[in-house]
């Protein structure tokens, strides 16, 4: 037919479709089926034939609509070989809106509208399945009663047939499969059921462990699982299953099995079967009734619907409701119900009812979900069930029933066992199926082993899936974005069913060809029907929404980011039900691959830049993503996002930032999430910990880790575990190489799963704790695993806890404990069975190998010398059984504790104990407390094994070299606590302790032996020989019994500590050995607060009484002191009460000069009288053996007593804080003036003011103050600070005295001995008013004597020192004033000057720092004048201008200036110009120094002018300017004719090559030079060689600074040539240069004599180069100072053999110093007596060189500070540290900064010793008061 004919009409275009069609009716009943959903093929008439057949479908296409016509038409020339000629005219007719016409005139072949519906049966459920008869509204009119009476005897007949109808339309749903051209004959029938897990406890009454496997073997066996979902325990009430599972994992698929199997009649049990969808419900908006819901929505029957509906009611135990998608239900219901059970609801709320047993009591319900947030109205008992989807072998099931061709089929198995991340991605059924499509399609052209290699992500499944369906083999772009749009709009608005209208023609023809879509029929209403199309996955229109945000232009790209989000499955309380968009990040992510780019380049029809510029968005979001702290959930979810895009780089950027524990809690876990978590881990280098708690997870998913070396610890917490868990665990423990604990607790794994898992264990050697807690394990299974495990070489805990353990199997586990090698504790407490073992050197190979003889001596030797623990709380032993347990304890080798508690021992079985243990060689401590039911018998090491322990304990050798001979091997501590003891049995108790040697501590605390039980004790303690404690706490003692006990001095020489508080109840005696029974139990990792070391030197250990909170009477203190009076000496008291009477205060210090053997009074806590300062300062006469007396706030009073063999000395009074007024000045001071030699005296902090003051001043020279006064915080002001100046001149042994009125409020007065030549006075924050200034210089005009002043704040203006210098006049001598002042700054050099012009004597130096704000003046009295200056200012004798006038006024009053300092100015060049002036007439001008100043080109030329006069300049100072290179070359003309000069600072400046050539030359004439600085000037070898060859002529030279100058080893080495030659030199800095070991070893050849300073920091130097150095220093006389730090130093530290004795301070500040090093090191320090700063920061020193730091501290009486930050010190060598600097009082500090030190120990150390510091900052403490 030509294409004219054609276009005639569409007549002939009709019947060319029709003959097309006729030759595939198949295709054309697919797409009927498809388009018309509810339409029965099967009813059409027999009799007609083909053509009127295919011309009836179409007529019912057409009929349709638009759309629906429009969209075939698509299909027909998309998939079939329809002729170019007919295909446009058919599109172009019938493939737009516009050629669809009002009516179709087919002549006969058409027939009316009326005529389509007549004799069909039409098929509308809201499950998509079901006959729906005409309608029939049910439950909408009230059923008469006339009614029902009628048709009750027929109902039963009414039922019948409907229920045979309800199964008839099942079996002709699910009855014919229309196969897809292009599909495998096997795709609709391969059917594998998932894998199904009970929850909770309702697991079905046949099944023995928790998952459901089935037996995909046998032909039928795998229905089984199925059927057991309706064997629940719930015999009454509803019957509700709940199935869950995540997306894709076949729940949807197995509702229509169910449905396909009871059609069938294998659900035989239900007689009606309805399956419901709730995507499809929630489009129903209209409130329904139940009947309504099953017979309008599902089936209708034929008559009496309210009948039937009766029938079901009464058989309800045989009616099943499936309800598919309960995660998408809308209208969340309210669990109080409003309506009744018959009135009209949604569709939740009838579920609701249905599960609550309100609506069709009885009947079984039957729902899917996914994992999350469940509605209320479920009821607790319903059952849960986890759908996990495929493991391995339902993988190959699935793969072998897809593939109908052997062939096919054993190459599709081939590439899935070839490739493990394949079978992971398969372990979803979803993608499982797609992954078979896709190979069915890449089978025949690719070659064995690459076709996997194409999938090799989920989202590139579906790309390959699409690309391989598209129609004739290629795909169009429009197409696949026009259906990816309407995927992204469904997501976003929640549909996922679309009508007609939401989808395209050609997009809806386009997703029909592929099989993407899929049609239904939906009733959104009794009455109301239509065709619904939806994606045939939820997870296949995410992928088609990713595509769409990926490939379309309209998308934004900075969009993207958006998208990619981590949805969390804890879903939230307030969230209604699951997001649609859960897979839409990780199909972002798969698109986002670099192999996905060819595709989305096809379907955007852009070249890859732009598709590349869109993928990069996406990485870098999951960069973002991959950086941040996340949960479980959202790690999982990354973990998927990130494998969906194989870059390597991205995966290691998240495996590195996932935390070292990484826990995942209470949502399900599957295969294929531990497997992407797996691939993850991969690219990790750190270990990790993955702890899984509460997590439902798939039975197989353990076989995901296989092959995991990053994991270390793994641990299992889940009652969902079972056997087929553990044996899928058992096959991955022996791949992970790593691991080292396993954790596997609260599961329901049987003997079978365990011992499989055992079997497994050891092949893994390297485990070292094994936990299987909590698992319902029996007494065989508890045997097998000790007796297999404890076999593992590096096992160091296996617990047990928690399972069921008979009194017999525990006797076994604790002989196999005694007996094994390895176990060093057994703790069995209740419920605790833990073994705890110290794994054997030797491998498990080395003791398989061993032979049988010779294991077992072996194994015997070995249980000697391990440490075991045992405890056996909580039995019922009694009195007699304890007593057996503790006589065999010994026989038992238990080496470290017997717990025996809580077996019921009473006070008579205390007795058989402490006998039974009393010759117990190894006890170490008995801890009995009968009111806490304790029994713990702790031993301690063999004497064989005490050799280890003490090597282990070598660092603290050198400080027990005295202890051997003392201590025994070691004590026993007997606790005895809250056992109810009386007096009465004391007696028996010491008998039965008497047989113990080795009892050391004894603890009778919180029993009732009273002030009877103590007396007895008193004559009993001589019995117990020689004890180290003993605790009397909480026995209701009183302080007749505490005087008993101080009696005990006498007679017990191991007593040296009393300690008593009454509040408490706390009574102690002690010895002192607590340090060295701490440094013989071994390693100190801690110390106690306190705790001391009384090895460090043999002095007299003093004795003390220590009684707080005590009731101090005169009466009893008098009893106290006459107790201590027979008490052997040293003895220190200190008391503790509320308030202490000035009756007691007096009776207590008359007692004091009776006992001379007092050390140490202390009353801390106890407040005072106001006047007990006049009776501790009238102490100092009535007690000659008292030293310092120091009362605080009238609160703590120590007063200190030198001994009887010390002569007498210095005393010192401290009263702050204690109220002293005026009143008491007179009566103190009168007091005091009886002292003989009052060294120092603190009065701060009281309430003296200006009276008190004044009146102080006056007693002043009264006073025998020889060192200084306190009066800071007294509320002093400023006439008190001039009354001071007024009063120094009548006090001749003042030599200091400093006021801060500021914030401070210090007032310090200094004295001398002898009469002070000068005195100095500093004045801070004083405001003084301009009144003041007159009568300030008054006071100073009255001292006779050279005075320094210092102002510092006290707003003394310009003004106000111009009128202070004018007034100060004295007869002779000099006066120094500094200033101050922030005006000094900003006033300027000119106006500096011009305040000197006002001074009344001749200034002989000035010095000016305007950053320091501070002005610096010295004047000498009487004014003279200089006749040269008189000559040079007669020069200037025109005063015209101001200028002029300046010069002369500073050529009269700076006639005689000997210094002139400039720094940190801005000079002008006005200044300059007044400095060239007036610097030729400073005749006597010795010191110039200008620093660190800004000076312009012609200020310089100025100034170097001026100075080429100061021919007599011996100081010149021009350092750290900003001169610039020209700046210095013009300075340089400042050295011509210097030939006097003896210092001489040129530091940083640019002294180029040719400007130092010329310095050199000059340098050449100054013979006399005796400082040379020229530091940090860079000047290279080049200039190093220049100053070698000039410093032969400079032999007066004392001290050279070349430090920072860039100096190599040549330049080095020359410059120790010359230096050699410099006989006078004492200071050599030569640090921050690469000189090198070369140059070292040439300095150490040449040192000089007199050398007294050495600085070589950062010089590159080596150990030899230090040890050169160090032995030619060894023995120099005159060394003070010496710095080596930042060298590699290494083991090559300064060793000397003859010492330093003038060395002051040594840095060796990161020097890579090691313990290796401290012994020698320390003993070099102890070679330099003179030592006061050592700096050995920023090395790796540890305890060991803590320890000898520790032990030479005390001989190093002038050390003051010690600097060890940023070192390897612990705790042990901060307490060592603090030992030792209790014994040396001098220093002030030992930083500790950043040492591996717990902030608990810090606290304790600091308290106990404040001098170590361990702040970032320096505190710099102050000495210690009174030293």
């Amino acid at each position: 037919m030509d294409p004219v004919s054609l276009q005639l009409g569409t007549k002939n275009l009709w019947s060319l479709l029709v003959r097309l069609l006729s030759k595939d009716p198949q295709w054309l009943n697919a797409k009927v089926k498809f388009f018309l959903p509810k339409m029965d093929l099967s009813s059409r008439n027999k009799a007609e034939d083909a053509t009127q057949g295919v011309m009836l479908q179409l007529n019912r296409l057409y009929t349709q609509g638009q759309a629906t016509w429009q969209a075939f038409i698509h299909c027909v020339c998309m998939e079939l070989d329809v002729p170019l000629d007919l295909e446009v005219p058919l599109l172009s007719t019938w493939g737009h809106g516009d050629g669809f016409p009002s009516q179709l005139e087919t002549g006969e072949e058409s027939q009316p509208e009326s005529q389509l519906h007549h004799g069909e049966s039409w098929s509308c459920g809201a499950g998509g399945g079901g006959l729906k008869r005409p309608h029939q509204s049910c439950g909408s009119s009230p059923r008469p009663k006339q009614c029902r009476k009628q048709q009750l005897g027929g109902y039963e007949e009414l039922a019948k047939r409907y229920l045979q109808l309800l199964r008839s339309s099942a079996q002709q749903r699910y009855g014919s499969r229309t196969r897809r051209p292009g599909q495998p004959l096997a795709f609709h029938q391969a059917y594998i059921p998932p894998i199904l897990q009970w929850s909770r406890a309702t697991a079905p009454f046949n099944t023995q462990e928790g998952a459901i496997l089935g037996d995909p073997k046998a032909e039928d066996g795998t229905e089984a699982s199925i059927l057991d979902l309706f064997n629940t325990k719930a015999d009454k009430g509803p019957r509700v299953t709940v199935l869950l599972g995540k997306a894709g994992m076949g729940k949807t698929t197995l509702a229509h099995r169910l449905c396909q199997k009871w059609a069938d009649g294998q659900l035989d049990r239900f007689q009606a079967l309805f399956l419901f969808e709730f995507r499809q419900l929630n489009l129903i908006t209209e409130f329904l009734t139940l009947p309504q819901l099953l017979f309008d929505l599902y089936l209708s029957p034929e008559a009496g619907p309210d009948l039937v509906f009766q029938y079901l009611e009464k058989n309800a135990k045989g009616v099943l409701l499936i309800f598919d998608g309960l995660d998408q239900a809308l209208y969340p219901h309210s669990s109080k119900d409003t309506a009744g059970p018959e009135a009209p609801s949604p569709a939740l709320a009838l579920f609701s009812g249905l599960c609550k047993g309100t609506l069709l009591p009885g009947c079984w319900v039957l729902a899917t979900s996914r994992p999350g947030k469940l509605p209320d109205c479920l009821p607790t008992e319903a059952a849960m069930v986890h759908m996990w989807g495929f493991d391995r072998p339902r993988v190959e099931e699935y793969v072998g029933r897809f593939f109908s061709n052997q062939l096919w089929q054993e190459a599709a198995l081939a590439e899935l066992r070839e490739n493990r991340h394949l079978q992971s991605m398969c372990a979803v059924p979803a993608v499982c199926q797609v992954t078979c499509l896709c190979l069915y399609h890449l089978l025949p052209s690719s070659c064995p082993g690459q076709s996997a290699a194409l999938l090799p992500t989920v989202t590139q499944n579906y790309v390959q899936m699409v690309s391989t369906l598209g129609p004739r083999g290629h795909l169009l772009p429009e197409s696949l974005l026009g259906l990816s749009e309407v995927a992204l709009r469904g997501l976003e608005t929640g549909k996922v069913i679309f009508s007609v209208g939401d989808i395209p023609p050609p997009m809806m023809a386009f997703g029909a060809a592929l099989g993407l879509l899929t049609s239904f029929c939906i009733c959104t209403g009794p009455g109301h029907q239509e065709t619904g199309y939806a994606f045939t996955h939820l997870s296949l229109q995410e992928f088609f929404a990713a595509l769409h945000l990926m490939a379309s232009p309209e998308v934004d790209k900075n969009a993207l980011a958006h998208y990619v989000t981590l949805s969390s499955r804890w879903v939230l309380r307030t969230k209604a039900r699951l997001g649609l968009l859960d897979h839409l990040p990780t199909f972002l992510a798969g698109l986002a691959s670099r192999a996905c780019c060819p595709f989305l380049s096809h379907v955007a029809q852009r070249d890859e830049v732009w598709v590349g510029a869109r993928q990069a968005e996406v990485m870098q979001a999951l960069r973002k993503l991959a950086t941040r702290r996340l949960t479980g959930p959202k790690v999982v979810a990354l973990c998927h996002c990130v494998g969906e895009t194989q870059e390597p780089e991205l995966a290691s950027l998240v495996a590195q930032s996932l935390p070292c524990h990484l826990s995942f809690h209470n949502f399900p876990l599957t295969y294929a999430d531990l497997a992407s978590l797996n691939n993850i881990l991969g690219h990790r280098n750190a270990p990790i910990q993955l702890d899984f708690e509460g997590c439902p997870l798939e039975p197989h998913c353990p076989e995901a880790l296989a092959g995991c070396k990053q994991v270390e610890n793994l641990s299992f917490k889940s009652r969902k575990c079972g056997d087929a868990f553990a044996e899928a665990l058992s096959r991955s423990l022996p791949t992970m190489g790593s691991l080292k604990k396993l954790g596997l607790a609260g599961s329901k794994i049987t003997a079978q799963g365990i011992g499989r898992l055992v079997q497994a264990l050891p092949l893994c050697p390297q485990l070292e704790e094994v936990s299987f807690q909590d698992n319902q394990l029996k007494d065989g299974v508890l045997l097998n695993i000790v007796e297999v495990l404890l076999r593992l070489p590096r096992l160091q805990k296996l617990d047990l806890s928690r399972n069921s353990v008979s009194m017999s199997t525990l006797l076994c586990l604790t002989k196999v404990a005694i007996t094994s090698p390895a176990v060093r504790m057994l703790q069995v407490r209740e419920a605790d069975l833990i073994f705890l073992l110290s794994p054997p050197t030797k491998t498990a190979a080395e003791l398989q190998g061993a032979s049988d003889l010779q294991g077992n001596a072996s194994q015997r030797k070995e249980a000697q010398s391990r440490s075991l623990a045992l405890s056996l709380s909580g039995n019922q032993l009694d009195n007699e059984g304890c007593r057996l347990m503790a006589e065999a304890a010994a026989q038992l080798d238990i080496t470290r504790n017997l717990d025996l508690s809580d077996n019921g021992l009473s006070v008579d079985g205390v007795y058989g104990v402490l006998s039974a243990v009393s010759m117990c060689q190894t006890l170490a401590e008995l801890h009995i407390s009968l009111l806490h039911k304790t029994v713990v018998l702790t031993f301690a090491p063999k004497q064989e094994e005490q050799g280890g322990i003490q090597e282990r304990a070598a660092l603290h050798d050198s400080l027990m070299r005295q202890m051997p001979c003392e201590l025994p091997p070691h004590s026993t501590r007997i606790r005895l606590t809250h056992c109810g003891l009386q007096a009465k049995h004391l007696a028996q108790l010491c008998r039965a302790l008497g047989g113990s040697c080795r009892l050391s501590h004894l603890d009778f605390s919180g029993n009732a032996l009273g002030d009877e039980g103590a007396a007895q004790l008193a004559q009993l303690l001589p019995g117990l020989g020689t004890l180290q404690s003993l605790n009397l706490s909480e026995n209701g003692l009183s302080l007749d019994s505490v005087f008993i006990l101080t009696q005990c001095f006498s007679t017990l020489q191991w007593l040296f500590h009393l300690e008593v508080n009454s509040e408490s109840q706390h009574v102690v005696l002690r010895g002192d050995r607590r340090g060295r029974d701490q440094l013989a139990g071994g390693p100190l990792p801690e110390f106690p607060a306190g705790a001391r070391f009384s090895a460090f030197d043999q002095r007299c250990i003093p004795r003390s009484v220590c009684l707080r909170q005590c009731l101090l009477e005169p009466l009893s203190l008098t009893h106290l002191c006459e107790t201590l009076e027979k008490c052997p000496g040293p003895l220190e008291v200190k008391l503790s009460c509320e308030v202490l009477s000035d009756q007691s205060l007096e009776t207590l210090l008359n007692h004091l000069p009776r006992l001379p053997q007092l050390s140490l009074l202390q009353l801390s806590e106890t407040r005072l009288s106001p006047r007990s300062p006049l009776l501790l300062a009238d102490l100092f006469s009535l007690c000659p053996q008292v030293q310092k007396v120091d009362l605080r706030s009238l609160y703590h009073t120590t007063l200190h007593f030198r001994s009887s063999e010390e002569q007498k000395g210095e005393y010192c009074g401290r009263f702050t804080d204690c109220a002293l007024s005026r009143e008491h000045v007179e009566p103190l001071c009168w007091l005091l003036s009886k002292c003989e030699d009052l060294n120092q005296l603190d009065l701060s902090a009281n309430l003296l003011g200006d009276d008190g003051l004044q009146c102080l001043l006056e007693c002043l020279p009264q006073l025998p103050i020889s060192a200084s006064l306190d009066l800071s915080h007294n509320s002093v002001s400023v006439e008190g600070a001039l009354c001071l100046v007024k009063t120094l001149p009548s006090c001749p042994r003042v030599r200091e005295a400093s006021v801060n009125l500021g914030s401070e409020q210090s007032f310090w007065i200094h004295f001398s001995r002898q009469e002070e030549a000068g005195k100095t006075l500093r004045l801070s924050q004083c405001s003084f008013r301009p009144e003041h200034v007159p009568t300030l210089a008054t006071g100073l005009n009255q001292a006779l004597k050279p005075t320094a002043l210092t102002l510092t704040q006290c707003c003394l203006g310009l003004k106000q020192l111009t009128v202070l210098l004018s007034l100060v006049r004295w007869p002779v001598g000099l006066f120094s004033l500094r200033v101050e002042e922030p005006w000094v700054g900003k006033a300027g050099v000119l106006a500096l000057l011009e305040v000197c012009t006002q001074a009344s004597g001749n200034i002989t130096e000035i010095s000016i720092a305007e950053a320091q704000q501070q002005l610096c003046l010295q004047l000498e009295f009487p004014r003279q004048e200089n006749p040269e200056a008189v000559a040079l200012r007669l020069a200037h004798c025109d005063l015209g201008t101001h200028h002029n006038l300046l010069v002369w006024q500073l050529m009269e009053t700076c006639a005689r200036l000997r210094q002139l300092s400039l720094s940190q100015v801005n000079l002008c060049d006005t200044s300059s110009l007044l400095l060239q002036s007036l610097l030729p007439s400073l005749s006597e001008l010795k010191t110039f120094r200008l620093t660190c100043s800004c000076v312009r080109s012609e200020g310089l030329a100025h100034l170097t002018s001026g100075l080429s006069h100061c021919l007599h300049l011996e100081e010149l100072d021009l350092s750290n300017n900003q001169f610039g290179e020209e700046g210095t070359r013009v300075l340089m003309g400042v050295l011509e004719g210097k030939c006097w000069l003896k210092r001489l600072d040129l530091s940083h400046l640019p002294l180029g090559g040719s400007i130092l050539a010329e310095l050199t030359q000059r340098l050449r004439h100054m013979t006399l030079l005796q400082s040379l600085r020229l530091s940090h000037n860079q000047i290279g070898d080049t200039g190093a060689q220049l100053l070698a060859a000039v410093l032969p002529w400079l032999p007066e030279l004392r001290k050279i600074d070349l430090s920072g100058n860039g100096i190599g080893p040549a330049g080095g080495a020359q410059l120790a040539e010359s230096l050699a030659l410099c006989r006078h030199l004492e200071q050599l800095m030569l640090g921050c240069n690469a000189l090198g070991d070369a140059t070292a070893l040439g300095l150490a050849q040449g040192l000089p004599q007199h050398l007294r300073i050495l600085h070589l920091p950062s010089s590159r130097l080596g150990p030899e180069g230090a040890l050169s150095l160090s032995q030619a220093l060894d023995g120099c006389p005159y060394v003070e100072e010496v710095s080596l730090a930042e060298n590699s130093l290494a083991r090559g530290i300064p060793q000397f053999c003859q010492g330093l004795p003038l060395l002051r301070r040594i840095d060796l500040v990161s020097c890579d110093i090691d313990d290796h090093t401290a012994k020698p090191l320390a003993a070099s320090l102890l070679l330099c007596p003179a030592l006061e700063e050592i700096l050995l920061s920023w090395n790796v020193l540890g305890d060991e060189a803590a320890a000898e730091l520790a032990r030479v501290l005390p001989q190093m009486g002038r050390l003051k500070r010690m600097d060890l930050e940023k070192n390897r010190i612990t705790a042990c060598g901060a307490w060592l540290l603090a030992e030792g600097l209790a014994q040396g009082s001098g220093i002030q500090v030992i930083r500790l900064w950043n040492n591996p030190i717990p902030p608990d120990t810090v606290q304790r150390l600091q308290r106990q010793e404040p001098r170590l510091d361990f702040a970032f900052f320096d505190k710099q403490p102050k000495a210690p008061w009174g030293t």
